[in-house]
């Protein structure tokens, strides 16, 4: 067993550690200490990563399955404590504890100094729809991501375990007010994200996405205020050719970076690019059919037979 210091008892609930730990749990402890909690092995392994990891406190079954990542943390130079299993319930914010949570240092986050690719959060208070979003960002490979006006705490405990892992990729940082985050990327075009803004991809045909671009989200169930909406060059919305309603927030902005960061790349030289994005052949191949299929005069097909196979 890992143990902080020989003789250790694993710590319960009342613990003093665990105690002072759980008050992480609110935004306002967060702020005075400067710390956070991490909780599951994906989010405690990138966080140990980064370096961040304070404390690590765990359950005897962890103890068992992730021997390794505690090496790890200990090695990073964190302290491991060993938990009852009410003790680490004490800590978790989930209804089926992970085993691990770890206390986290803020991270030091510094905007890029040329960005091409941001989103920034605009009254968005829902913690597992703020850490999709990031997450997105992260898959995209965005350059930061802005929490700006009322949004969320990207420390929230939610968030965290939503962004899986994101939140230690890249650069995330806290504004009061989404207006003064904008006024950091003079050099890029800020597009609003709006159901009844511009096509998004009549924007990526014409080649508008290939500039440096600040994607701004606001909330699900409001969108963005008015006088929020008229700080961007223009408003730009994903086309809904079902008959859904409408697209959840973060699977729009997934789209909306996505569609940026493809158009930006189209105007590298591939040899130059240290990541290329991966392709699926399979996925090519028939995609190659498809247009094939569609130019050979099959534009309203019955049936396109590699597809219904």
């Amino acid at each position: 067993m890992h143990l902080d210091e020989p003789g250790t008892d694993a710590l319960t609930a009342r613990s003093s550690r665990v105690v002072n730990a759980r008050k992480l749990q609110r935004r306002r402890e967060r702020d005075k200490t400067g710390r956070f909690l991490a909780e599951g092995p994906q989010a405690v392994r990138e966080a140990v990563a980064a370096g961040v990891v304070v404390d690590l406190f765990y359950d005897l079954d962890a103890d068992e399955r992730h021997s390794d990542l505690i090496d790890a943390a200990v090695a990073a130079g964190a302290h491991v404590h060993p938990c009852t299993d009410a003790g680490l319930a004490a800590l978790a914010e989930t209804v089926t504890p992970q085993g691990l949570v770890a206390v986290c240092r803020f991270l030091d986050q510094r905007l890029p100094e040329e960005a091409t690719l941001v989103a920034v959060l605009h009254g968005i208070t829902d913690p597992g729809n703020a850490g999709t979003v990031l997450r997105a960002a992260d898959a995209a490979g965005a350059d930061c991501v802005v929490f700006g006006t009322d949004s969320v705490d990207p420390y929230n405990g939610k968030c965290v375990r939503s962004s899986a892992g994101s939140l230690f990729h890249l650069p995330v940082v806290r504004a009061a007010d989404t207006g003064d985050a904008l006024d950091l990327f003079p050099h890029a075009q800020i597009l609003a994200a709006a159901a009844d803004g511009d096509d998004l991809y009549a924007l990526d045909a014409a080649g508008d996405l290939e500039a440096p671009t600040v994607w701004l989200f606001g909330s699900e169930a409001h969108g963005l205020d008015d006088e929020t909406a008229a700080l961007a060059h223009r408003k730009v919305g994903v086309p809904i050719w079902g008959k859904a309603e409408s697209l959840n927030l973060a699977v729009a902005a997934g789209v909306c970076l996505y569609a940026s960061a493809a158009s930006q790349r189209r105007k590298l030289d591939w040899w130059h690019v240290d990541r290329p994005p991966r392709i699926y052949t399979a996925r090519r191949v028939r995609a190659v059919a498809l247009v094939d299929h569609f130019l050979s005069g099959g534009l309203r097909p019955s049936r396109v037979p590699f597809l219904d196979s």
